[in-house]
């Protein structure tokens, strides 16, 4: 039995313990392979860091030399020369670290990226039920930058302000402890403003992103309901939702900003109150001959460098907690329970010379719904070669044995067989590969023709296309179009008639030449020339084949070899058509009520 997925966290910011530490090591994983890129990295953050501390005191020591105060032996032009060293030095050592770290973030993190795209098409069908779409997208590709952004650059600077802090104290305090303590005095204050800005930021910042996660939703709902948006000229209701996300947005953003912004205006007013106040004290022991110029105007750089590292550890700092709440999220969907593993090739079928199905007294709930029984105690069998039609009213459970046998569910009581063995005994891939699904309402992929037929059997050959197309009475249609089997069908297949979407998945059926056929009645919203070319598909389709019909249409499954009547999950009545007819149940009053309907509608015209 499958556990129901709880909806993805919605909380942004991680925090520092244990169990995010173990998120963080097990992220760590994704960038093993190029561990010797990260330590070559991390070996050049610290030289670099380290030769960065020496500018200040060579930019001191020139103003020394030029005034006769130097304690080495250079002159201006040694200083500018070996200034000039340095620099191509730095330059070199950036350089190789960037690319260091760029091949671990983007190397790694492709790597991550591919194995969350893998987990989320193994999942099972309850997880996308409970999460919305907008909001997988939002969190997956929000969390992944995220991660990116602490591997690429934050990562590598929270340590190098670490590196530069240290040093630079260090540095002070032996060089001029005079004005070491003015510095350090302003240290306390600045730390403990930081932890308080902090905190209010970092609740904004969630905030922040979880009225964008709000919007990011309404705009996947209206690119995947447009045709609804339009035939109801509801475009209005549609900006008008969007705007007031956005009106929330702006909001939430602007006091995000505020923080920021005030927390900017505390560390401005602290550091450069404190570095007068050292310039003002230097100026003063230059008078008294207790310090050089030189000496002055490197202390004043460290301390601006300082400076500059502490206000840098408090941004680092968040980033980092973001991507540790990152690493949270994105270990909770990869550790979640798949249904199945991706192979690399198409699965093996099993090698069934017929199919039987079977379901013996079985109870089923959806998970999301536990309460409410859908099927109750419900048997059937479908004998191997047989056309077998389910009919009741909605909510009878027609949808729901189908998604059983699909196996998108497995949370179910009793038994359901095929060929005598228990369903959930046999390999996934492999079972799902006995069946085709053709839907109501068709799904292609915005690609080619041919690239949609062929995604019924992936090894298949353009010839084996074409026959296919042509016995679903496809090239029809195919063969109008300017590029044939070529021909880009745009999103969803938008470029296409109903008549043709549906003569394209019985196509893609066809090529997978199923063991078994489940058809959500693929006649019920077209015309009749379209019902016509498609019904005649249908039938190449299902000849010699176990079919399962999902009836809407009931004038259309008067020949199944045996109709299932169900009400409310349970069965009530089953036989032929005109078996069922003549018992005069509730087949026999579904069917004068259609007809009642069908009448009705002609007078009408």
């Amino acid at each position: 039995m499958s556990r129901r997925r709880q909806p993805v966290d919605k909380d942004l910011l991680g925090k520092l313990n244990k169990e995010s530490l173990s998120n963080a090591v097990y992220v760590f994983q994704y960038i093993k392979p190029y561990r010797w890129y990260f330590i070559g990295g991390m070996i050049l953050l610290f030289l670099g860091s380290l030769l960065f501390m020496v500018f200040p005191m060579l930019a001191g020591e020139l103003i020394d030399i030029a005034q006769g105060e130097s304690n080495f032996d250079l002159k201006l032009r040694d200083g500018a020369i070996l200034l000039v060293v340095l620099f191509v030095l730095q330059g070199v050592i950036s350089y190789l670290r960037v690319i260091s770290f760029a091949q671990v973030s983007e190397r790694g993190l492709a790597g991550l990226r591919k194995d969350l795209f893998d987990k989320l098409l193994t999942l099972p069908i309850f997880f996308f039920e409970g999460n919305k779409s907008g909001e997988v997208i939002s969190r997956v590709t929000g969390d992944v930058e995220k991660l990116y952004s602490a591997f690429s650059v934050a990562l590598a600077e929270f340590l190098r302000q670490i590196i530069v802090l240290v040093t630079g104290i260090i540095f002070l305090i032996i060089s001029t402890p005079n004005l070491a303590y003015i510095m350090l005095l302003t240290f306390p204050v600045i730390v403990i403003g930081a932890m308080f800005f902090g905190r209010f930021i970092r609740k904004l910042s969630k905030e922040r992103q979880d009225v964008l996660a709000e919007s990011n939703n309404v705009i996947a709902d209206s690119l995947q309901a447009m045709p609804i948006i339009k035939a109801f000229t509801n475009e209005w209701k549609e900006s008008t939702r969007f705007s007031t996300k956005m009106d929330k947005v702006v909001n939430v953003s602007i006091r995000f900003a505020k923080g920021r912004a005030a927390f900017s205006a505390f560390i401005v007013t602290v550091l450069f109150g404190g570095l007068f106040l050292i310039i003002w004290k230097g100026a003063v022991m230059i008078q008294n001959g207790d310090i050089t110029a030189g000496g002055l105007v490197s202390f004043v750089a460290y301390t601006a460098i300082i400076g500059g590292s502490i206000a840098g550890l408090g941004t680092f700092y968040t980033e980092l907690l973001g991507a540790l709440g990152a690493t949270e999220r994105v270990r909770e969907i990869l550790q979640d329970n798949s249904e199945l593993t991706i192979n690399r090739v198409s699965p093996d079928r099993i090698k069934y010379a017929e199919a039987s199905v079977e379901l013996k007294n079985v109870n089923f709930s959806y998970p999301s719904r536990t309460d409410i029984p859908v099927l109750k105690n419900l048997s059937l069998k479908i004998n191997s070669g047989e056309t077998v039609a389910l009919v009741g009213p909605s909510g009878a459970g027609k949808s729901t044995i189908v998604q059983l046998l699909l196996r998108l569910y497995a949370n179910y009581e009793g038994s359901i067989t095929i060929n005598n063995q228990e369903i959930s005994s046999i390999d996934m891939l492999e079972y799902r590969s006995l069946f085709a699904f053709v839907p109501q309402e068709v799904i292609l992929f915005s690609g080619t023709i041919a690239e949609n037929i062929h995604y019924g059997r992936l090894d298949a050959t353009e010839a084996e296309i074409k026959a296919a197309a042509e016995q679903a009475h496809a090239m029809e249609f195919i063969e109008r179009f300017p590029d044939g089997l070529q021909t880009i069908i745009g999103e969803r297949g938008v470029r296409l008639s109903g008549g043709q979407r549906q003569r394209l998945a019985i196509a893609r059926a066809l090529l997978n030449d199923p063991l078994l056929l489940i058809l959500d009645e693929a006649t019920s919203n077209l015309d009749s020339e379209s019902e016509g070319f498609v019904q005649d598909a249908l039938s190449n389709l299902m000849k010699g084949r176990t079919s399962i019909v999902i009836a809407h249409r009931l004038s259309t499954i008067q020949n199944a070899d045996k109709i299932f009547v169900l009400d409310d999950g349970k069965m009530v009545e089953q036989g032929n058509h005109n078996e069922l007819i003549d018992k005069n149940g509730m087949y026999s009053h579904l069917v004068a009520l259609q007809r009642s309907k069908d009448t009705s509608q002609i007078i009408s015209s």
